[in-house]
């Protein structure tokens, strides 16, 4: 990609935290989201903090040369609820988060002496272009229902379509205001529109909720009311650390408890471990570096492993990269890391600051759904930009590619016991096998 910035590049300091600010509402309503689902009285103030300390601790094993925002994972809410549902308290729940976590950064510490053992050659055999790419489309694809739910004011997609009401159509035209906005302003914006086209858009969205919102109000409309600003009446200005919790639960915790834990996060940090490497390949096919190479796959699962244990002490979820992060530097070419470690400690700081979090939670579900649409698009583009040099003409290609592509948009997802096996998992695992077994000499290039 033509990058505005580089990987090393720092822009103006005022500049840079525009551009955090960017990362941050990029990120924030993912990493807020799994303290809110798993409940419990976890902070969403304390996972902020805790994705801001996370982040800076990726950023330094990483030796700040990998430009991407870890945030809370979604992955790790299945084992985060066991935790509590084993617990004899709820304190000795959040005492199992830091253990869940603790189990979960230990798996990548293995996965990164093994990798610094034997070298990261045999991943590129296993996972070549024609593998990785389809699967790095499938990380954009599989959130396409999310965002086109959100685009609609749902939370989650619906099965069989939406009805459209007047509550649903005032929520699809914020989302499609932002969608347009985000659009025209890194296309045919100029000079700092292009590089901050999700402020802006998002800008747009919200002020158009607030005039439909405030006419809903003077006419006694509640369908046009999409802003709910009563979430200021009871915010959280201080965050509630986990580890306060964890340490007066530590007297009900067994060794049948720390199995159980063990259990439940281990076989979830296996499935995360090939989420973390597509993630790197399609962050390193935007910002034009190898980083399985430099500074190493040893180094991302290092800091990813570490920096989720840092952030679960503080804010219980285990972090992992964000492909909303990396959507956000393909889309304002901005791969400047010093925007990513303004974006964390902006996250810290503002973790302290109730009413900045509070009004960052009042932008509308269906606002955050038109930049999503774009974020998601870009993640799933570039994935199938990495197939240019594949032949596809070349049926093994095909059918590895095709494999990957339908089982992931199929929603192939696997649940074994109390580990899921996601659809970008399953589809990286098939296609695998089938590049394996039949295309072991190699990937055919385009000549």
């Amino acid at each position: 990609m033509n990058l505005v910035y580089g990987v090393k590049d720092r822009p103006p300091f005022g500049k840079t935290l525009l551009f955090a600010l960017q990362q941050v509402l990029a990120v924030l309503a993912a990493t807020i989201a799994v303290p809110a689902i798993v409940g419990n009285g976890m902070s969403q103030s304390a996972a902020l903090f805790g994705a801001g300390v996370g982040t800076l601790v990726y950023l330094c094993f990483t030796k700040f040369k990998s430009p991407v925002f870890l945030g809370s994972s979604f992955a790790f809410i299945g084992p985060m609820f066991a935790a509590f549902a084993g617990a004899v308290t709820v304190e000795a729940g959040f005492m199992g988060l830091l253990l869940g976590a603790v189990f979960a950064g230990l798996v990548y510490v293995i996965l990164a002496i093994l990798v610094k053992v034997m070298g990261v050659k045999w991943i590129n055999r296993l996972m070549p272009p024609v593998v990785i790419g389809p699967t790095v489309a499938i990380i954009g694809l599989s959130l396409a229902g999310n965002a086109v739910a959100n685009s609609f004011g749902f939370g989650s997609p619906a099965g069989d379509g939406y009805t459209l009401t007047l509550n649903t159509a005032v929520n699809l035209l914020y989302a499609i205001v932002t969608l347009l906005s985000v659009i025209f302003c890194s296309v045919k914006g100029k000079r700092m529109m292009t590089q901050i086209p999700f402020i802006l858009g998002i800008l747009a969205g919200y002020l158009c909720a607030l005039v439909f919102t405030l006419i809903g109000r003077a006419s006694g409309n509640a369908s046009l009311q999409i802003l709910d600003f009563s979430a200021f009446s009871h915010m959280q200005w201080v965050p509630e650390f986990t580890f306060l919790k964890a340490f007066q639960g530590m007297k009900e915790i067994t060794g049948q408890y720390v199995a159980t834990i063990a259990v439940a996060y281990v076989p979830v940090a296996f499935v995360v471990f090939a989420e973390h490497i597509a993630d790197h390949k399609n962050l390193s096919s935007i910002i034009g570096q190898e980083l399985l190479e430099d500074p190493g796959l040893h180094r991302t699962l290092l800091g990813d492993g570490i920096g989720s244990i840092a952030g679960a002490f503080f804010g219980g979820c285990p972090n992992t990269t964000y492909g909303e992060s990396v959507g956000c530097v393909a889309i304002s070419g901005n791969a400047s890391v010093i925007t990513i470690v303004c974006t964390a400690v902006l996250c810290i700081v503002a973790s302290f600051f109730g009413p900045f979090v509070t009004f960052l939670s009042t932008i509308p579900t269906c606002v955050m759904g038109g930049v999503c649409i774009t974020l998601y698009g870009f993640i799933a583009v570039s994935g199938l930009k990495m197939l240019q040099p594949v032949d596809l003409n070349d049926n093994r290609n095909l059918f590895t590619a095709s494999t990957i592509l339908i089982a992931g948009i199929g929603g192939m997802t696997v649940h074994i016991g109390s580990v899921t096996l996601t659809e970008v998992a399953c589809a990286l695992l098939l296609g695998i096998l089938v590049n394996f077994l039949f295309n072991r000499e190699g990937t055919a290039q385009k000549r």
